[in-house]
């Protein structure tokens, strides 16, 4: 090595991480380890995220409009999260579903978390001003209609620094998100976005739980990118969440958020001392998941998201529920498969 060559952080950044071992890492050998493991890390990863309020806010939902899309209805719902913050969410209900099952007829729902992008409004086939139809799916295939078409109630909320819920002057100047504006902020003031975003999707199952038409005990989560790190780490923390689907996240920190460039609200300060991404996911189990996985996804390298699996299968394993872990490994960029999704989600909550 010359002496120009020791001038360069990689090596230290590299032992740096080789040095810190998670405390959390699982390693479970029996189910009464694994209650302690999956209670221990949960306080940690809650507190990580900067900790969720003691007492929830009142909602005080309010329908803002409804409009008829043929097989379904799409109606704009609005309900207070923390208190002072309000989240729009739109509700898609299927005009006739063949996923009954409870004695009042209740349809099982599922929470549709959006990635980067535009918001919303890009699941539910809408143009960011929220009335013009879209002309292209994108990346994230409407997957909220794919979901109503199937006979599930469908919420999709718009999540903290995306479309409606940008800053004023982000919006004013037409800013892809506010990203960075709030996680430095909510950093510096002790908190994340990353807990913002899970926190406020725990009030999602809160409002749908309110909802006369929807099974409180069938609500199940999907989720890209970004929208795939709210549904994983709420399906973790959250045991109402009965199926999850988390598209384009799965990895480990080291190979994706570490290694390739990210948006700011991925980071969690010190998390990496308490657990790796498989730990955390693993906290999911034993409710049943599904992983989709690009071989082409440039910022969640296949190769890492399949150690990823492998990770997580073994907290399956030990509870002896492996059915209940599956992934679709596609050859594809960082977008939405479907392949297995919709059908993983009709066989779980039906």
């Amino acid at each position: 090595m010359s002496a120009r060559e020791k001038w360069h952080p990689d090596q230290y950044l590299e032992n740096l991480y080789r040095e810190v071992t998670p405390e959390y890492r699982f390693g479970a050998r029996n189910e009464q380890e694994w209650r302690a493991w999956q209670d221990e890390l949960s306080r940690q990863f809650i507190q990580d995220l900067g900790g969720f309020p003691g007492k929830a806010a009142a909602l005080d939902p309010t329908l803002l409009e409804e409009s008829d899309c043929g097989e379904y209805v799409r109606q704009l719902v609005e309900f207070t999260t923390y208190p002072g913050l309000v989240m729009p969410a739109y509700v898609l209900v299927p005009k006739r579903s063949s996923l009954t099952g409870s004695p009042s007829d209740r349809l099982p729902a599922v929470i549709a978390c959006h990635g980067h992008g535009e918001g919303s409004t890009e699941l539910v086939g809408l143009q960011p001003d929220g009335i013009t139809s879209a002309t292209e799916p994108g990346y994230q295939k409407n997957f909220a209609i794919e979901l109503v078409l199937r006979g599930f109630i469908v919420i999709v909320p718009d999540i903290l620094g995306f479309g409606s819920r940008r800053l004023r002057m982000d919006a004013g100047r037409n800013a892809p998100n506010s990203c960075h504006a709030l996680s430095t902020f909510l950093l510096q003031m002790g908190y994340t976005m990353a807990g913002h975003r899970i926190y406020e999707t725990m009030r999602v199952i809160d409002y749908l739980q309110t909802r006369a038409d929807v099974d409180p005990d069938r609500i199940g989560c999907m989720g890209i990118s970004g929208g795939g790190l709210v549904a994983a780490f709420t399906s973790a923390l959250d045991k109402r969440i009965k199926a999850a689907v988390v598209s384009g996240y799965v990895n480990t920190f080291k190979d994706s958020i570490l290694a390739i460039h990210h948006c700011v609200d991925n980071y969690i300060p010190g998390l990496n001392r308490h657990a790796e991404m498989p730990d955390l996911v693993g906290l999911i189990a034993p409710v049943p998941l599904l992983l989709e996985m690009g071989t082409q996804d440039t910022i969640f390298p296949i190769e890492a998201s399949r150690d990823a699996e492998r990770h997580i299968r073994a907290v399956y394993r030990l509870l002896g529920e492996e059915d209940k872990l599956d992934s679709d490994i596609f050859e594809g960029p960082h977008e939405i498969s479907g392949v297995k999704a919709y059908d993983w989600l009709v066989r779980w909550l039906a």
